[in-house]
């Protein structure tokens, strides 16, 4: 049976959280900072850019932007702006190492996927090269695996979530 987060928890923990609003174009994350938060979009798009390169663009309310630096108490890796007008729940460092289980689960359950997906990724990519397949054709298939893991509603698996809906309860597909 997998552990999934409950969803009627998760959602009730988050109304009862500060909401930022924020404009398009807002940098509400940037590369280098600290600033102790997790955000978790409650409506919007962002767009997360590391290097000037863009990772992804998350429109999936739930998508959580923060995580890895809080529990590895270190400044963000990457910038995170709106493309919209956007709404977040707020939490802080506090929340999370207190033990507040229905945002740790969340929050689990995202890396959990996030490393399953990209060992997937991995372990086709090295089948390819043992194949002896070209140097292009690895390249399209990392460009392949790329553009899997960050299109549509799965755009969180490389950086700010997963396909899970909070409020539906259930993975989407």
């Amino acid at each position: 049976m997998a552990l999934v987060p409950d969803a009627l928890a998760f959602q009730q923990r988050l109304e009862g959280l500060p909401v930022r609003k924020c404009q398009a174009g807002e940098t509400l994350l940037s590369a280098g900072t600290a600033t102790g938060r997790l955000l978790i979009l409650k409506s919007g798009a962002v767009e997360v850019v590391k290097d000037g390169v863009q990772l992804a663009e998350v429109s999936a309310p739930g998508a959580v932007f923060g995580e890895l630096a809080l529990l590895m108490d270190q400044p963000h890796t990457a910038d995170v702006r709106a493309t919209e007008p956007s709404e977040f729940h707020v939490a802080d460092a506090h929340m999370l190492r207190t033990g507040d289980s229905a945002v740790s689960l969340y929050v689990a359950a995202i890396l959990a996927r996030r490393l399953d997906a990209a060992n997937r990724a991995l372990i086709e990519i090295k089948h390819h090269l043992q194949a002896g397949e070209s140097r292009r054709m690895i390249g399209q298939m990392v460009q392949k695996v790329e553009q899997l893991l960050t299109s549509g509603g799965d755009a969180g698996l490389v950086y700010a979530g997963y396909p899970y809906d909070p409020f539906a309860g259930e993975p989407r597909r």
